[in-house]
């Protein structure tokens, strides 16, 4: 599933968020990223281990496509109750080999395992030495326990190859889907959500999009454009008398067509948290916030032999990257509750969606309400 409905988003329901977006104000607004999602709803009621309710999935975010073509990349873990995979080579090497997917937390080895068998079975791996070769994909998670039966295993190999499979850029969907269909954001429902910034031409006219899959956050500390909403709307607020308040995690895809260097996308990387910041994140003790960038520019970098020519742009150039990567970070997450729907799962528990009609009164008390 790739295709969005015709449901609003943020700047829809007139929040002003600043920064001018791309077409799709997406992370497919990077010009050759795709993103693909396979989503299990299944089942309700009781939990029955290894029977359900399911409610879980598998994104995949595909820098190049479906091509073995490497991109540079760097990583962050800003708070590191989480797991990411892949992440010791990258740091080492510099590179992003192959997709990126993101899944619950106890799906990591099943779609690790598959993203192998995928790169494998589609000729994926580029050429090695006498076929010899190894592969360490990049697969990362959030925990989704309260509505998902997480010890079920849902997640199949079958579900991970249709993420992959599907890929698509253009619009994307929001919300309940893929890794992000079982999550919660401060005590809202929470999943997948998107958003990008287009840079001026005096800027470089480059592109940063930004996807997360979110499941963390305090309600009394939801801040919205500016605004304290998780203290004006107390309401509708999940049963966590069997959970611990403040656990939870986001990860973070940034994405570019600028021509940065591993260190500098890391340097993007660390700027999320400013992003997380501004919507009330704060990296809490039981949160996995973990977030990679790859840039698309340099499509020749990578090669096992010979050297290479590349182009980089000026640290003393990087600001609006910088803010573009907040800014896109702190959208996409309200763009996430804004997509995702009423959710009732494992137990009957129920997470409910933000209320736009709620959030509309609220911006418009405050004075934060655009037209």
């Amino acid at each position: 599933m790739t295709s969005t409905s015709h449901k609003p988003r943020a700047r829809d329901l007139g929040i002003p968020f600043t920064g001018t977006t791309g077409p799709n104000n997406a992370i497919t607004d990077v010009e050759g990223v795709t993103v693909g999602y396979s989503t299990i709803i299944e089942g309700e009621g009781k939990l029955e281990t290894g029977k359900g309710p399911a409610r879980t999935g598998v994104t995949a975010i595909l820098p190049r496509g479906k091509t073995f073509n490497p991109v540079f990349a760097g990583w962050t873990s800003f708070n590191g109750n989480g797991e990411m995979t892949g992440t010791t080579w990258l740091e080492e090497s510099g590179f992003l080999e192959g997709p990126i997917a993101i899944t619950n937390t106890h799906s990591v080895g099943v779609v690790r395992d598959s993203v192998v068998s995928w790169l494998i079975d589609n000729d994926l791996t580029g050429p090695h030495f006498k076929d010899l070769y190894w592969l360490l994909p990049v697969v990362a998670e959030t925990w989704d326990g309260i509505l998902n039966d997480i010890n079920g295993m849902h997640v199949k190999k079958e579900h991970v190859y249709a993420a992959l499979d599907n890929a698509a850029g253009g619009k994307i969907a929001e919300g309940n889907v893929g890794g992000g269909t079982g999550m919660n954001l401060f005590h809202f429902k929470g999943g997948t959500g998107t958003s990008s910034r287009k840079l001026n031409e005096d800027e470089g006219d480059y592109t940063v999009g930004v996807l997360v899959q979110g499941n963390f956050g305090r309600r009394q500390d939801l801040m919205i454009a500016g605004v304290p909403v998780g203290e004006e709307i107390t309401e509708l607020m999940q049963d966590t008398s069997w959970t611990r308040e403040e656990s939870g995690s986001i990860i973070v895809v940034v994405a570019t067509d600028a021509p940065l260097l591993p260190h500098q996308l890391k340097r993007l990387t660390r700027r999320v948290s400013v992003g997380l910041g501004r919507v009330g994140g704060f990296g809490a003790n039981g949160s996995g916030d973990i977030f990679i960038a790859f840039s698309t520019a340099n499509p020749d970098a990578y090669s096992r032999e010979a050297n290479s020519q590349l182009e980089m742009v000026s640290n003393h150039k990087m600001d609006p990257l910088i803010h573009a990567t907040a800014l896109a970070t702190e959208e996409a997450i309200i763009n996430t509750m804004i997509a995702a729907e009423t959710m009732k799962g494992r137990d009957d528990n129920i997470s409910y969606a933000l209320p736009h009609d709620r959030l509309v009164e609220v911006m418009k008390k405050y004075n934060r309400f655009r037209k």
